[in-house]
């Protein structure tokens, strides 16, 4: 290849032809390379790719996808409102997708409402989507994909697990209670996510479940939106209302709100009051005191969505048993002790 044909000194991008060019094949063989077509001989593709690393060339998705007939991109609908936990799954979704050859288009819901669900999906299957990831914790919305009976397939995805695995929500809320329980406690508030939401409604029935079993007469559970803010100002009514002893908030963010709450009034956690979170989100350890919480692993979530989608789209992945979903844990810290005599 003489200094001419250098794509660099013409002012353009490497084509396939030059790669072909260079690794002195037909530009059909790069194509296959480039496919991940298993009719190669092991040199031949090796020569293919090291030219294409020497020209840094980058394939053409597009027409990638017009010879192939297969886009390579995975649509994701995402949750009207972003947690900590839709953010990392999301995150864990687009590196797993990106690792197997696919790329992602996103769309969030502005809304919940069906006619919002329906546009959006409808976004996405206009893109040609190959499959679909419903990062969905709204409890709505998985009746709606069920009713639209899409031609690819669907995961949907949120805290509780996959379409084809599970995370115990309830089991994990149930830990925490059954903690402050141990340390003594018998009056226990339980501050919930919002209404329509997959996860604080198994976290809530968690909280009933386990207070029943001991025979402790629950508190209402106060509805929140996750965020601390809403935690602060709860804590605030709360604490000027009731008798409690300990707080289960329904994530770690809620409960970062409640204990500002409870420093402003003059009061201390964990000696006036035991506060239990739920997510273990990076800063709860550094939260003073550290916030006991119940741990749960949102990357392998999302990363098991796309290992089964690809599955249903036929694809063999190679699965990292450490990338699977763990179960949920209770990661005690400072912010729970027995109650004052």
């Amino acid at each position: 290849m003489s200094d001419t044909d250098i794509p660099e000194a013409s002012g353009r991008a490497p084509s396939i032809r030059d790669v072909a060019r260079l690794a002195g094949v037909s530009y059909q063989t790069v194509s296959r390379v480039i496919n991940n077509s298993p009719q190669l001989r092991p040199e031949t593709a090796e020569k293919v790719r090291s030219a294409i690393a020497e020209l840094k060339f980058v394939p053409n998705q597009a027409a990638r996808a017009l010879a192939t007939s297969r886009s390579r991109l995975i649509g994701v609908l995402g949750p009207r409102m972003t947690t900590h936990g839709t953010s990392a799954m999301v995150q864990a979704i687009e590196s797993a997708a990106r690792t197997a050859g696919y790329r992602l288009t996103l769309t969030n819901l502005a809304t919940s409402a069906p006619d919002d669900v329906r546009a959006s999906i409808d976004h996405l299957m206009q893109q040609s989507v190959e499959g679909l990831i419903a990062v969905a914790p709204q409890t709505r919305v998985v009746p709606i994909l069920e009713e639209l009976k899409l031609p690819v397939p669907v995961q949907t995805v949120s805290s509780t697990g996959t379409s084809t695995s599970h995370n115990d929500q309830t089991a994990g809320a149930r830990a925490a209670v059954r903690h402050l329980i141990e340390l003594g406690h018998t009056r226990i508030l339980h501050i919930a996510g919002p209404r329509d939401w997959v996860e604080a409604e198994h976290r809530m029935r968690g909280y009933l479940a386990e207070m029943d079993a001991h025979d402790l007469s629950p508190r209402p559970p106060v509805l929140g939106d996750w965020t601390a803010h809403f935690g602060f100002e709860a804590g605030l009514e709360l604490l000027r209302t009731e008798d409690a002893t300990a707080v289960f908030a329904g994530n770690d963010h809620m409960a970062l709100g409640f204990m500002h709450a409870v420093r402003a009034i003059g009061r201390s956690v964990p000696e006036d009051i035991s506060v239990v979170g739920f997510d273990d989100v990076p800063e709860s350890a550094h939260l003073w005191p550290p916030l006991t919480t119940v741990r749960q692993d949102f990357a392998g979530i999302g990363t098991r969505a796309v290992t089964d989608l690809l599955s249903a789209l036929g694809v063999s992945v190679d699965e990292d048993p450490a990338a699977q979903p763990g179960h949920l844990r209770l990661i005690v810290r400072s912010s729970t002790a027995p109650p004052r005599a």
